[in-house]
């Protein structure tokens, strides 16, 4: 198997100029010794070994995106569509600059220790972090990390935001000037200081701008999957009392949808619906949902640039960035005036 030391014997250069090549680090090398090098590289189809690479450097130029799994949060980390979408863009972003992804739900701090040594990862991008152990974990592990959709107290931490409360009171108010009054709360676990319980305050800060008492029985509480969303939408098909309704993301809504068209409930003629995320989902239910918008894919290249730069050890001017959200108006809320 031919060797960094075989290319630049034969090239005629250091081994340092062929690793520089190999490692994407092109602009130290003329562009001539550059083509020179790779053709070598392609006919012998060498390729570098990471294990080596990663003992030399005690790094692996690996950058991992984390989930932290409770225990009420126990889908699949892509199989979300936000993630999904989230993912392609850091992914690209990262391949771009000579990096590897790694995606992994993770359980607790212990495990995210022995990962981070284990792989001598560059740095981390986790989502949905609270201030508990886990974080602490995270911030002692000493390599650079960047938070997604995690209000935390750090303010030495990377943090990618969203109007989450605005999101929710954008959603519940859009539902309120169409009339309607009665109206349900969809999501997962409301976690005290989380993405959900922003957009919760947002939804109860609509009610109360429209002087509607807040009803503990209008908040329904599941995991954020389709089968999870039907099985609520056949249950909210029963509650007449019941003409709006909020879910805290597109693929809950999605669900609802489906539920309450097998119980013979239509949207939004019986009960409208409104989302959040405005992925592709949707648009493919019937009719198309009304939903609260967030650029997942400018979330991840946002979230990249941050990771880049402290491995870079660039200056940072603006370490927590908060994306705006807006209402997109499709056809799943009906006005009843």
């Amino acid at each position: 198997m031919v060797t960094l030391k075989d290319i630049a014997a034969e090239a005629g250069v250091s081994i340092t100029t062929v690793s520089n090549v190999v490692h994407n680090r092109k602009s130290r090398v003329s562009p001539e010794l550059v083509r020179k090098i790779e053709k070598i590289i392609q006919r012998e189809h060498y390729a570098p070994s990471m294990s080596a690479r990663s003992l030399a450097n005690d790094q692996s130029n690996i950058i991992g995106v984390i989930t932290h799994l409770t225990p009420q949060n126990t889908g699949s980390t892509v199989g979300d569509p936000f993630m999904s979408s989230f993912v392609d863009s850091v992914e690209k972003r990262i391949r771009e600059e000579g990096y590897y992804l790694m995606i992994r739900a993770v359980e607790d701090a212990a495990e995210l220790d022995s990962l981070s040594r284990s792989w001598r990862l560059s740095g981390l991008i986790l989502t949905g972090m609270f201030q508990d152990d886990f974080f602490q974990t995270t911030s002692a592990l000493g390599i650079p990390y960047v938070l997604i959709d995690s209000y935390v107290e750090d303010p030495e931490a990377c943090c990618v935001l969203l109007e989450d409360e605005k999101g929710g009171y954008i959603a519940t108010k859009y539902l309120l000037e169409k009339g309607h009054r009665a109206i349900a709360f969809a999501s997962p676990s409301i976690r005290p200081g989380g993405v959900i319980e922003k957009r919760f305050i947002g939804y109860r800060r609509a009610l109360e701008e429209y002087g509607i008492p807040f009803d503990p029985s209008r908040v329904f509480t599941q995991e954020i999957t389709v089968e999870e969303g039907k099985k609520l939408g056949r249950q909210l098909a029963g509650r007449t009392d019941l003409t709006g309704i909020f879910a805290s993301a597109d693929i809950l809504a999605a669900g609802i949808m489906a539920g309450l068209s097998e119980r013979g409930v239509n949207v939004p003629e019986d009960k409208s619906v409104v989302g959040f995320d405005d992925n592709y989902l949707a648009q493919l239910t019937v009719p198309c949902l009304t939903t609260i918008h967030q650029d997942a894919k400018r979330k991840g290249i946002l979230a990249t640039d941050l990771i880049l730069k402290q491995l870079r050890h660039e200056p940072i001017e603006e370490k927590n960035i908060v994306l705006p959200v807006y209402l997109v108006e499709r056809g799943s809320v009906l006005p009843l005036r």
